[in-house]
């Protein structure tokens, strides 16, 4: 059962912003205005994911294998019989107990969305290096249905550049999201996106981390709605927890 939250605690208890009142008209004003703003960033939005799908792709040669319920399954597996593939990075360190909450509130809005992207001719899997029964057990603990497999023992994450090893972390050669050297964490978070060419052959088209991240996380769009927004007093995601923890 999940947890009630604290009023007295809980950032859900930060009182809404000030803002001036103003009759309808002037709202309307202002409204139309913003609109201005909203539409022409729509238009910039649209252009920038074209430039996205339309960036040139890398062949994968390396044959990666991972450990599944069913099984050992290649990057080829993955896609389930469709075209294009996204892999969540989650980010589970072996030898740890802990589980990413910013990792597991991307998940939360996983399966929902499969309903309706596996009809679109995209598939989905998330990946973490722990063995897989660690996976199992979160996954069982958090109710997600999502294929999860295992890279353990593999190059894939390393490789994707979400993990790190001692030595690189300890030389600075630890490079997440194009540029971030890493200090600490061996094990970080993203997506990464692979199509099917007509060759048969397996592309990597995109990968993005940290805040690029937030495209996958549609309760920040309802969010950004609201007065309050993100609501994070207690910085950033702060109020984030695991769904059954709340």
């Amino acid at each position: 059962m999940n947890k009630a939250i604290n009023p007295a605690t809980s950032d859900a208890a930060t009182p809404v912003p000030s803002h001036a009142v103003v009759p309808r008209a002037e709202w309307l004003d202002a409204r139309k205005a913003l609109l201005a703003r909203e539409r022409a960033l729509t238009h910039e939005l649209d252009a920038l994911r074209a430039e996205r799908r339309a960036l040139p792709w890398v062949r994968i040669d390396k044959p990666y294998v991972f450990e599944g319920p069913g099984g050992r399954r290649s990057l080829a597996d993955l896609f389930g019989g469709r075209s294009q593939l996204v892999i969540y990075h989650f980010m589970l360190t072996p030898g740890s107990d802990h589980i990413c909450p910013g990792c597991s509130f991307i998940a939360d809005h996983v399966d929902a969305a499969r309903r309706h992207f596996e009809q679109a001719d995209l598939s989905f899997a998330a990946v973490s290096r722990v063995p897989l029964a660690r996976i199992e057990a979160v996954k069982a603990r958090m109710g997600w249905s999502f294929p999860w497999v295992s890279s353990q023992g593999s190059d894939f994450n390393f490789d994707f550049g979400v993990s790190f090893t001692p030595e690189d972390i300890a030389t600075g050669r630890a490079i997440y999201n194009y540029g971030t050297v890493i200090r600490r964490s061996q094990d970080m978070f993203g997506a990464s996106v692979f199509v099917k060419g007509e060759d048969g052959a397996v592309y990597h088209t995109y990968s993005t981390y940290h805040r690029g991240a937030e495209l996958l996380i549609g309760a920040f769009n309802w969010l950004d709605l609201v007065p309050k927004g993100r609501n994070e007093t207690t910085g950033t995601m702060g109020w984030v927890r695991l769904h059954d923890e709340y």
